[in-house]
């Protein structure tokens, strides 16, 4: 598995029936901090059994948390666009450096997991092929188009977003990168295996009720729409239209979802972990392009 799993191969397990391991008892913080670990490069520490085992269900849980890590970190995006353009810096260098930061800010791993899905959708013959084409940690040339078009369209959208507003632009990146991560837990529903032992999508593949997805999409919709009508300089309010731009950014970001998830299910015999990472990238710039264009 390519680098879209954040060290695959030393993922402290859940134990399974029968295994002999000790895990630790549920804990109501296991699910966030571990979702912290995982999705960022904020320190966070999980306790874990004798044996390294997580806690029971915190995977799946983490899972279910990483909108609101990716609340934070489009908050601290939508941030650093208004720091950058307040200080003179072109809305499209601003944009670029959010795009940078954001990578950064996740160790790459979900433009990581979009590339590696990219060469493996893009290759030829049977899903044993594709995924080990994904596993090898190169990028072909679908990768790299892929990503050239991926983030340089949010970097446009964010140059495009960022003359909305503080409210609007930190509303609006908060909702992308939320809705990117929401998408993980319609590709990890229950019913779907992973595509091979180990790593991340081994972890948490069928670990999701089908309902968690769609709940999370109403309520960030819910939510960002009346924060991206706030006033703009100059006091005048956006056209009505932007009030739904919210429910439509998320709509599309959870047709790409839906079907890139059936797509790779049928392609690759499950998910993985590049999986989620390509579902996250689609999702945020489908509600970027769509809150750009309302603007």
């Amino acid at each position: 598995m390519g680098p879209a799993d954040p060290d695959p191969d030393r993922l402290p397990p859940e134990p399974g029936p029968g295994s002999g391991a000790t895990a630790p008892a549920r804990s109501f913080t296991a699910g966030p901090l571990l979702a912290v670990s995982w999705l960022t490069v904020v320190p966070a520490r999980v306790r874990t059994g004798p044996d390294g085992s997580l806690p029971v269900g915190a995977a799946a849980s983490a899972l279910r948390w990483a909108p609101v890590v990716g609340i934070g970190l489009g908050l601290a995006g939508g941030g650093l666009l208004l720091g950058l353009t307040a200080l003179g810096v072109s809305p499209v260098v601003a944009g670029l450096l959010v795009v940078g930061f954001w990578a950064l800010a996740t160790r790459g791993m979900h433009i990581d997991g979009l590339a590696d899905t990219a060469d493996g959708l893009g290759s030829y013959g049977p899903p044993e092929r594709a995924l080990r084409i994904m596993a090898d940690g190169g990028a072909g040339p679908f990768a790299v188009v892929t990503l050239i078009v991926v983030l340089g369209v949010q970097a446009g959208a964010l140059a495009q977003l960022a003359a909305a507003g503080p409210v609007p632009v930190l509303a609006g990146c908060a909702l992308a990168a939320a809705t990117g991560r929401a998408g993980f837990c319609w590709v990890a529903r229950r019913g779907v295996a992973a595509a091979r032992p180990g790593g991340l999508g081994a972890t948490v593949a069928g670990s999701q009720p089908a309902w968690v997805a769609p709940l999370w999409g109403v309520v960030l919709a819910v939510a960002a729409a009346p924060l991206l009508t706030a006033p703009i300089t100059g006091g005048s309010t956006h056209h009505v239209t932007t009030a739904f731009s919210a429910s439509v950014g998320v709509a599309l970001a959870a047709v790409l979802v839906v079907g890139l998830a059936a797509h790779t299910r049928r392609r690759f015999g499950g998910m993985s972990g590049d999986v989620l990472g390509a579902a996250c990238e689609l999702g945020c710039t489908a509600v970027l392009v769509v809150l750009a264009a309302a603007r």
